[in-house]
């Protein structure tokens, strides 16, 4: 379904909408998100519905830039919990003000244990056509480690639902480098994720945040967390396992079956225009990037004031390095032509120079006008060359 999408530069059409609301917070967690215990559905929550109202006041308030939305993207917090009504009617809101193509790739992040036939059935009603279901692991112990709500029971059940609604796009996360996890274990996580046959993979490698529950629990590099030796076999692992499985590693954590990569995370990779609703989430727009307060009192207010975004425009040093930063993710590089037309010659040059150490190591290549990192060194070194590059052209 990937293929028909069509972007037009420089103009937002695809759309990120932050749903903070979790039953917990998880311990690796820093996300901007409300916790509302067990209340399993949307409809249930005063909270919830009040946040869907005022998420839609702010939708409707944002200029229309004239071109319908052809990615929408759920994340959270726990989007699944709200009821299909609830979104149905942020749908609603986005296609009254903004349009949205018939073919667009609607994402919706779910956890599992949070749904049952007849809320997914919903979804798909209202046009969700992408799940991103939350797995993280397929042991219980190690989802108990990180505060996860579910069981492995709980993702099998909601494996079973996902596929009795035939729905076109599935993809789970999986979260290596977590305590107490080992390569064998690992490696169980892989195949049994292969084993449910997504038509996506995403692998995230577990990063310690100051203010989390493992910010207070552990340091990074001490037991039980993987040492940093152990975390890189687990990468290569995963590319390994993933690839001869037949899915494409099209971006330094993403997997997919041919023709199904993720059309609304690329959206971000190439620095592409974006709008972003709801408490804490990001947007790219007319050249400024913005990301709405954090908290839920402060966003309502910047709702009721008017949704204002008062930022300056992004120079376009910092253009070309989030380009790079960005765009050195996908497998498939950046175009040196591309960047060469949009930043001069002398900048290309600039960054061959920057790159020239690591195109000796094998960790940078051009191929067929393209500067891209190699699979998987150029991937595990990727902080290295892009620190090389941020610290030349910055």
């Amino acid at each position: 379904m990937n293929h028909n999408l069509t972007f037009v530069a420089d103009i937002p059409n695809s759309a990120y909408i932050h749903i903070p609301f979790c039953r917990r917070r998880c311990f690796y967690c820093d996300f901007p998100v409300s916790i509302v215990g067990d209340r399993l559905r949307g409809e249930t929550s005063g909270t919830i519905s009040q946040y869907v109202e005022v998420l839609c006041q702010e939708i409707d308030i944002t200029p229309d830039f004239g071109q319908p939305l052809v990615t929408i993207f759920f994340g959270g917090g726990t989007p699944s919990l709200l009821s299909s009504e609830q979104l149905q009617r942020i749908l609603e809101a986005l296609d009254s003000r903004f349009g949205i193509s018939p073919r667009a790739e609607i994402s919706l992040e779910m956890d599992p244990g949070t749904f049952d036939l007849t809320h997914i059935q919903g979804y798909c009603r209202s046009g969700v056509n992408r799940v991103s279901l939350g797995v993280q692991a397929f042991q219980e112990d190690l989802l108990q480690v990180c505060g996860r709500s579910h069981s492995v029971s709980d993702i099998l059940a909601s494996v079973d639902l996902i596929h009795q609604v035939d729905l076109p796009e599935l993809s789970l996360d999986l979260i290596s480098g977590l305590p107490h996890q080992t390569l064998d274990r690992w490696q169980e996580s892989l195949e049994k994720a292969i084993a449910i046959a997504p038509t996506h993979i995403s692998i995230y490698d577990l990063t310690i945040e100051p203010k989390t529950a493992f910010g207070r629990y552990y340091k990074p590099g001490d037991q039980p967390l993987p040492t940093d030796e152990t975390t890189v076999k687990m990468y290569l692992l995963a590319q390994e396992t993933l690839t001869d499985a037949l899915y494409e590693h099209y971006e330094i954590s993403n997997y997919a079956q041919p023709g199904h990569q993720c059309q609304h995370n690329r959206v971000y990779w190439q620095n592409r225009p974006y709008y972003g609703f709801g408490m804490g989430a990001a947007s790219y727009i007319e050249g400024k990037r913005f990301t709405r307060p954090r908290k839920t009192k402060e966003y309502y207010q910047w709702v009721q004031n008017g949704s204002v975004i008062d930022c300056e425009v992004t120079p376009p040093d910092e253009i070309l390095l989030d380009t790079l930063m960005l765009g050195l993710r996908l497998a498939e590089g950046v175009s040196l032509a591309a960047l060469a037309e949009n930043f001069g010659e002398g900048k290309v040059e600039e960054i061959h120079k920057c790159c020239s150490p690591y195109y000796e190591k094998g960790w940078v290549e051009v191929v067929e006008g393209r500067l891209r990192l190699t699979d998987p060194q150029g991937f595990l070194f990727s902080n290295v060359v892009l620190a090389k590059l941020f610290g030349e052209l910055g």
